[in-house]
């Protein structure tokens, strides 16, 4: 009975014994979860900064330390060699602390997740926070700078040498993608290859180099003979530099580079080297001979095809005779004798002359005009251009300084007098009766010439301009006598042309002016006044039109000069 209850004693001892272990256990196994729940697991590293074991505040420290230490990584965005720094901040990229340290600590009793933490090895990468508008901008910035564009292959002739440029492929950011790659590889990584487009050049660099060897540096390697086939036609020979800017490449349909000879750029190196090559043709014309106008025939002449040159040129640069065979075709004159028949210059259809003061550059200036008009023809249809037919009054041309207009006074300038030409050429249309398109009076009123029926000229913009509706050629005829300016034109005449003047009206009284200043030239007062003259058509004794030119003349002024003359 005593046996039975101590055993039974027993029993119950060991089961307090074993109770009160497993609350102990479980004290002791809870205490370690409650430590481990506020502290890293061991051998736990965020981008290579070891923090195993450290509390959740340890942790946080050691981490901002060490990305104080480090500062913000830049990313290096690269295509080949070239490369562009991102700064992370202004591209929107930010380490998160907070956000890395989220999950690395918390409470567990899973016995599996308690002996994971204590023993395994834990790399972890920060957590970012990413804006990918900006991150994109500053992808979309560095494109800029990255983007090479395709260079394709080339070779240029020039100086009498063959310089090829090989291709290079051209690569163009992509924008989204790079975007992608750069927001996965930073801060671990900083080079980021940058996702590009490849763009291959049209024609390999095997290429350009095979139309190097085979056919710029033989065309470039010696001069090239071209034999127009006629026996008066002298031999022309071209040399590399001459002929260099004729040529160029292209690619053919098969994408091989071939030889091209500008025809025009060709043609105009053998004329420029031998102006012989070519007989040009002469236009019919018509002089006045013995007083009498007489038609000057036409010549043929004979000249190059560019076309036909280019292309015997061609294969003479690869050749070993480096010889071009071309032929001469008929070169036909732009006005060809039964033209100038046909325009009927055979009388005079109106004449003009006026007088000019003794004033030697004056008189200079109107002889060297009258020396480039006389001779002048203008066919049927055509405008007539003083300023297009004299050209700019130059000192180079025989002009001198001589007393012109300018803002109501008389000043020096190359030219002047010249006027007198464009009057006196104006009264002979005026007569003639062609149809006057521009013309512009003295500002004020010069006694020599007709009032109201007078033209001045001045380079580029003042012009005399009249077109020849007479159904006839016309010749202008000028000459100097004496002190008589005389324009004859000479054509057909279809119409008779008479002038009838107004009298003056709104006059105006000239003004009293002093001039100290050097170069002045002195003025006799003319008063300003309006007038107008008719222009009255007759054919056949009947009058048909009346034409109207009303002339408005500003009072020439009193100038009395003062200052010393010139040494």
């Amino acid at each position: 009975m005593l046996r039975g209850r101590a055993t039974q004693l027993l029993g119950h001892r060991t089961a307090m014994g074993i109770a009160v272990a497993l609350v102990v256990l479980a004290a002791l196994y809870g205490g370690l979860a409650t430590f481990m729940s506020g502290h890293v697991a061991s051998q736990s590293t965020v981008d290579g900064i070891d923090i195993g074991g450290m509390s959740s505040r340890e942790a946080t420290v050691t981490l901002e330390h060490g990305l104080a230490g480090r500062a913000p990584r830049p990313v290096h965005l690269m295509v080949s060699s070239r490369s562009v720094r991102i700064q992370p901040e202004a591209a929107g990229l930010k380490v998160d602390v907070a956000a890395t340290m989220d999950g690395l600590t918390g409470f567990t009793l899973n016995p599996l997740r308690m002996w994971s933490h204590l023993t395994q090895a834990a790399r972890l990468p920060f957590a970012l926070q990413i804006d990918r508008a900006k991150l994109t901008a500053a992808v979309t910035r560095a494109a800029g700078v990255l983007d090479k564009p395709v260079r394709q292959g080339s070779i240029a002739f020039a100086d009498g040498t063959a310089t090829s440029v090989l291709p290079v492929a051209g690569t163009v950011v992509k924008v989204p993608e790079t975007v992608d790659a750069v927001a996965s590889a930073w801060p671990q990584r900083q080079n980021v290859q940058a996702v590009v487009t490849v763009t291959q050049p049209k024609v390999s660099a095997a290429e350009i180099r095979r139309a190097t060897k085979e056919l710029a540096i033989p065309a470039m390697s010696a001069p090239v003979t071209i034999l127009a086939g006629s026996p008066a036609a002298p031999t022309v020979v071209l040399q590399p530099r001459q002929y260099a800017s004729s040529l160029s490449v292209t690619v053919d349909t098969a994408g091989r580079v071939v030889l091209r000879v500008n025809p025009a750029t060709l043609l105009a190196t053998i004329r420029k080297v031998s102006p012989r090559a070519e007989h040009r043709p002469v236009d019919a014309t018509v002089r006045l001979v013995a007083g009498r106008p007489r038609v000057v025939p036409a010549v043929a002449g004979s000249k190059l095809d560019g076309r036909a040159v280019s292309a015997a040129f061609l294969p003479a640069l690869t050749s070993t005779s480096r010889t071009a065979t071309v032929g001469l075709v008929p070169a036909v004159p732009t006005v060809t004798t039964a033209m100038a028949q046909r325009w009927q210059i055979t009388e005079p259809i109106s004449a003009f002359t006026t007088q000019f003061p003794v004033n030697p550059p004056r008189t200079n200036n109107i002889k060297t005009a009258v020396a480039t008009l006389n001779g002048t023809l203008v066919p049927p249809g055509e405008q007539f251009s003083l300023n297009a037919t004299l050209g700019q009054r130059t000192p180079a041309k025989g002009y001198a300084k001589a007393p012109v207009i300018y803002g109501g006074r008389l000043v020096s300038d190359y030219g002047g007098g010249v006027s007198q030409v464009s009057t006196t050429t104006f009264n002979a249309a005026f007569f003639a009766g062609v149809r006057i398109t521009e013309h512009t009076a003295h500002s004020f009123y010069i006694a020599r010439y007709p009032e109201g029926r007078e033209a001045t000229v001045s380079w580029p913009d003042v012009d005399q301009k009249w077109t020849n509706d007479t159904g006839f050629g016309i010749l202008i005829q000028a000459s100097v006598s004496g002190d008589n300016l005389t324009v004859t034109l000479w054509g057909t005449k279809t119409r008779d042309v008479a002038a009838v003047k107004g009298s003056r009206r709104n006059i105006r009284a000239p003004k009293v002016i002093v001039d100290a200043k050097p170069g002045c030239v002195p003025q006799m007062p003319t008063p300003g006044f309006d007038v107008t003259v008719t222009q009255i058509f007759r054919k056949n004794g009947a009058q048909v039109k009346t034409v109207r030119f009303t002339t408005h003349y500003i009072p020439e002024d009193s100038v009395t000069c003062t200052a010393p003359p010139a040494a």
